[in-house]
Parts: C-alpha cells; sequence; structure tokens
C-alpha cells in the first residue's frame, strides 16, 4: 500500500540527507517487512544518477552492482549488499548537476516551436558517396588527431552558445 512508498521516499530522503543511520533503518524496514531487493536495488541505481552524480561517478557502478549481487544471491544474503551500498550512498558527496542539465534539455525540446532544428552538415554520417557529395560531414575535426581542442560547433545554430548546465528552469 502506502506505506511502500513512504517507505522508499523515507530511504531517499535519509541518503539524500547523509543520514547512514536513517537510510539503514529505512532499508531493514523495507526488507524484513517483505520488500522485493530488486525494486530496492533499481532504486539505487536510479539514486545514484539523481542525486550523487558525477560528484561520486562511482556510485552508478556501486548501484549496478548491489543490482547485479542481489539477482545472483538473492534474500536474506543481499541484504548486506544492499545495506553497504546505502551506506555509501548517505557517505557520499552529492550532486544533481547532470540531473538538472538534462531536465533543461527536455525543457528546451519542449518549448520549441515548429520543426526541431536540423543536425549540423559536418556532424552526420557519411556512409555513401552520395551523402558525402551532399557535404555530410565536410569539415568535421577529428579531435583525436589534434594536439590541442579544436574548435567547432556541436548544437545546432539556433543553440549555438547554449549551456544546459548554467541554464536556470522558471
Amino acid at each position: 500500500g502506502e506505506e511502500h512508498y513512504n517507505c522508499i521516499s523515507a530511504l531517499h530522503k535519509s541518503m539524500r540527507g547523509s543520514d547512514e543511520n536513517a537510510s539503514l533503518y529505512w532499508l531493514g524496514r523495507m526488507l524484513e517487512g517483505g520488500e522485493d531487493p530488486l525494486y530496492v536495488a533499481r532504486r539505487l541505481v536510479r539514486f545514484a544518477s539523481e542525486d550523487i552524480g558525477l560528484a561520486d561517478p562511482l556510485a552508478l557502478t556501486q548501484a549496478v552492482a548491489a543490482y547485479q549481487g542481489c539477482h545472483f544471491i538473492g534474500m536474506p544474503e543481499c541484504e548486506v549488499i544492499l545495506a553497504q551500498c546505502v551506506v555509501y550512498f548517505a557517505r557520499a558527496p552529492k550532486s544533481i548537476e547532470v540531473y538538472r542539465a538534462y531536465s533543461n534539455v527536455k525543457e528546451c525540446l519542449r518549448m520549441h516551436t515548429g520543426p526541431l532544428p536540423p543536425v549540423p552538415l559536418h556532424l552526420r554520417n557519411a556512409p555513401t558517396r552520395l551523402m558525402k557529395n551532399l557535404g555530410y560531414g565536410k569539415g568535421y575535426k577529428y579531435n583525436p588527431m589534434y594536439k590541442e581542442p579544436v574548435e567547432q560547433d556541436y548544437l545546432p545554430e539556433e543553440l549555438k552558445g547554449t549551456d544546459f548546465f548554467k541554464e536556470q528552469k522558471t
């Protein structure tokens, strides 16, 4: 029932708040109450990117490993795997930078009127002679061939200069 959602919310908010004791409590309450450990593990995968993100890029690896470990051995043995992951997440630094930036991308796409801008010609793949003749891929600079970063636009002309990491949703 509703308590299922209340407990997962409490777990998320406890980890987000860096309270390792409360995080363990809510995890235990869920597992001892019969919650599917794979459900918890799936939620931890989401949490790793949504709340920890680039502040600790290994968090996603931890979450996926916890999911796989739970899948391999099941309950009750996997409870310690989930407990380790939950404590790791509670102790981890947090960043919503990527989550917020991707939200800004979605907002940009939703607010766009008319057809979306085309992919710039120099970024298009040119697997055929016709496509090459039409200018696909022309002028593209293959970054690994240069010692220094190359000047090259990657966004459509209409979005030139857009920084989704700095844009604020209103």
